[in-house]
């Protein structure tokens, strides 16, 4: 009877420790999960610059990212700087050109770029939100509609201005009624990925 409790006995410490070994196994499996998380927290956190615009001013950013790019190696160096200039029609010396290059901390990849633009836009107050676009459309609006003449007037005048061929150009795309009238709403709209078109795109 004692030989049979002794071999129970045995037999538990025995089944014991084989039942307790896998418990520590998942451990090394947390530790992976837990360094995978990291290092896509990492990766999202390095990526800011491109939280900073939407993406279509991202899309826009990296044609213009490719146009300067004239040899097409991925870095914007002071000779594709100056064929930019150059394909323009604007004179550039070597001192503008390197001031420009180094206001980057490393080369000019399409990254770096954003970076630049990213901190110039914060410098200066940000980029145009669609109620500061909407709000200087309206300073011109006379009952729903904006005179096109004066409107061309300004165009040309302040800020940057444009070329009549510019002013032509923009023309084309808005709606001008017979009396030379644009209308307000349409062109808001127009410049501003039309929002009750977004709305209508929601509630289909």
């Amino acid at each position: 009877m004692a030989d049979k409790e002794k071999k129970v006995k045995k037999k538990k410490k025995e089944e014991a420790p084989a039942e307790a070994a896998p418990a520590p196994a998942p451990a090394p499996a947390e530790t992976r999960s837990s360094s995978k998380g990291s290092s896509k927290k990492a990766k999202r956190s390095g990526s800011n610059v491109f939280s900073m615009f939407s993406q279509s001013q991202v899309a826009e950013f990296k044609e213009g990212f490719q146009l300067m790019d004239h040899d097409k190696d991925g870095i914007i160096s002071k000779a594709d700087l100056r064929a930019t200039f150059d394909a323009v029609g604007k004179l550039s010396n070597e001192k503008e050109l390197d001031e420009m290059i180094n206001e980057a901390p490393g080369p000019i990849n399409f990254t770096q770029l954003l970076g630049l633009f990213g901190n110039r836009m914060q410098d200066s107050g940000g980029t145009d939100d669609d109620d500061v676009v909407v709000a200087a459309f309206k300073s011109f609006d006379e009952g729903g509609t904006i005179d096109s003449e004066r409107f061309r007037h300004a165009l040309m005048t302040w800020g940057d201005k444009f070329s009549a061929k510019e002013v032509d150009d923009a023309f084309d795309a808005m709606e001008i009624d017979d009396k030379g009238r644009i209308d307000t709403t349409a062109l808001i709209q127009l410049l501003t990925a039309a929002p009750e078109d977004e709305g209508e795109g929601e509630a289909a």
